[in-house]
C-alpha cells in the first residue's frame, strides 16, 4: 500500500484554505493536514496571534507550532483589493474553506459562504464561531473560558467552599470544536463524493461543550437532581492517586486489594445505589489506605487487583514514559528555533498512525512560492504585490513590528 492510498493519508489531494486563527480552526486544519490534506494557512499582516504566545524559544511559539504543523503559510492583506483577489483565486482551487471570524465578517469581505459557493458549488465551507452563525448570541465575543462559564460546564466541575465556580484552565471548548469541525468536514467531503455538491458547515464552541456533558444535561431535566459521584484525588505518602471503583466488580476487587472483604456485606456499600448515597464515606476509607503508601505502590497494587487507578503524573513525566514511545504517540516538529514534540492523532489505521507535518512554517514563509506555483504569477506581479503590502513574505516579517 502506498502512502497516498493509506487510510492514514485519506485526504491526499484535498486542498484546504484556512483563514482561521487562535486555536479551534487551526487545530482542526492541523488534523486535516495530518490526514493528507494540503492546507494553506492565510494570515493577516500582523500574523496569527498565537505566533506570539508562550512557550517561546528565540521568538518562535511551540504552542503555535503544535496547532499549525504541516501547513503552508502565507500572509495577505484582505483590506486591500489585490489581497482579496488573491484570496478568491486561492478559494477557486480549493476543496475546503475554514474560517473563524465573527459571523458576518467574511461575508462583508466578499468571502462569505453564499458568495463563494455560488461560484464554486463543490466547495465545503466551514465556519467556526462561539455561539453559531444565526442566533441571539451569535455576535457575542467568545473565547473558550467564556463558553465554559456560559454553557454550565464550569458549574458542573463544582465549586469551592465559598461557592465560587471552578474554572477550566485548558481551552477544552476549542479542542472539542476543532475535533467536531474536522469530523464534519470529512463527512461533507463524503457527501460531495456521492452527490457532487459541497455544503456549508456551522460549528460552534457552545454546542461542542454541551455535547460532552450527557449526564449533567439529563440530570438538569429532573425534578430531583442527583450529583454525579466525584472521584477525587487521594493523598499518598509522596503524591496523589485517583481510584475509580465504578462498577460492582471494581468494588469487589477493591475490597480484596485493600484487605477489607467485610465491606462487601455492609448495607451502606452493598450495591452501587447505596454506595452513591454514602460516597464520602467510601472515598475517606480508600484514602485512609492510600495515605500509608507511596503513589507507585498504590497504583501497582490496585491495578494488579483489577481496580482502575492512576498515579497523578506531570506532562513532563508523561512525555518521558516508554508507554508513549511504544504507542508512537508523539511526533517531532521543526521550526526556526529548533525541534519540539507534538501529539499525533490518537488513532491508527492498520497500525499506521497518520504522520504529522515535520515543520511549522514561519510567518509568510510560503507566500512567494504559492503566488508563483499555485496562482501562476510572474516576478513583476509578485514584486508589485509585495511592495503594496497586499501580500507579505517571510523576508518582510519586520513590518509587523515596525
Amino acid at each position: 500500500m502506498t502512502q497516498a492510498s493509506s487510510p492514514a493519508r485519506a485526504l491526499t489531494g484535498i486542498r484546504v484554505v484556512d483563514f482561521s486563527a487562535m486555536i479551534a480552526g487551526p487545530y482542526c486544519t492541523r488534523w486535516l493536514s495530518d490526514l493528507g490534506a494540503d492546507v494553506i494557512k492565510v494570515e493577516p499582516p500582523e500574523g496569527d496571534h498565537m505566533r506570539h504566545r508562550p512557550p517561546l524559544r528565540d521568538g518562535s511559539s511551540t504552542f503555535f507550532g503544535h496547532l499549525n504543523a504541516g501547513k503552508r503559510c502565507m500572509a495577505l492583506n484582505l483590506k486591500q483589493a489585490a489581497g482579496l483577489d488573491l484570496a478568491r483565486r486561492l478559494v477557486a482551487e480549493a476543496d475546503v474553506v475554514v474560517e473563524a471570524f465573527r459571523p458576518g465578517v467574511m461575508a462583508g469581505l466578499g468571502l462569505g459562504a453564499a458568495e463563494l459557493r455560488a461560484k464554486h458549488p463543490r466547495l465545503v465551507y466551514c465556519s467556526i464561531s462561539g455561539f453559531g452563525q444565526a442566533s441571539d448570541w451569535s455576535h457575542r465575543p467568545a473565547y473558550a473560558p467564556v463558553v465554559h462559564a456560559a454553557s454550565g460546564f464550569d458549574l458542573a466541575l463544582g465549586s469551592d467552599a465559598n461557592g465560587r465556580p471552578m474554572s477550566a484552565s485548558i481551552p477544552l471548548a476549542d479542542m472539542l470544536t476543532a475535533m467536531f469541525a474536522a469530523m464534519s468536514i470529512q463527512t461533507a467531503l463524503l457527501h460531495r463524493q456521492a452527490t457532487g455538491e459541497g455544503t456549508v458547515i456551522d460549528v460552534n464552541l457552545m454546542d461542542s461543550v454541551l455535547n460532552v456533558m450527557p449526564y449533567e444535561f439529563q440530570n438538569a431535566q429532573q425534578t430531583k437532581q442527583q450529583d454525579r459521584p466525584v472521584y477525587r484525588p487521594m493523598q499518598a505518602r509522596d503524591g496523589w492517586v485517583l481510584v475509580t471503583p465504578i462498577n460492582q466488580r471494581n468494588f469487589l476487587n477493591l475490597c480484596d486489594a485493600l484487605g477489607h472483604p467485610e465491606w462487601r456485606d455492609e448495607p451502606e456499600l452493598a450495591n452501587e445505589g447505596v454506595r452513591f448515597a454514602h460516597w464520602g464515606m467510601l472515598m475517606a476509607r480508600i484514602e485512609d489506605w492510600t495515605r500509608q503508601r507511596d503513589a507507585d505502590e498504590c497504583e501497582r497494587i490496585l491495578t494488579a487487583h483489577g481496580v482502575p487507578c492512576a498515579k497523578y503524573r506531570s506532562l513532563r513525566e508523561v512525555q518521558q514514559d516508554p508507554q508513549f514511545t511504544q504507542r508512537d504517540s508523539f511526533a517531532t516538529v521543526q521550526d526556526a528555533a529548533g525541534s519540539f514534540l507534538t501529539t499525533r492523532l490518537p488513532f491508527a489505521f492498520g497500525n499506521v498512525r497518520p504522520p504529522t507535518g515535520q515543520t511549522a512554517a514561519a510567518f509568510g514563509a510560503d507566500t512567494d512560492d504559492i503566488l508563483r506555483t499555485e496562482l501562476g504569477l510572474d516576478d513583476t506581479q509578485v514584486h508589485q504585490l509585495m511592495s503594496s503590502g497586499a501580500a507579505i513574505c517571510h523576508s518582510q516579517d519586520h513590518r509587523r513590528h515596525s
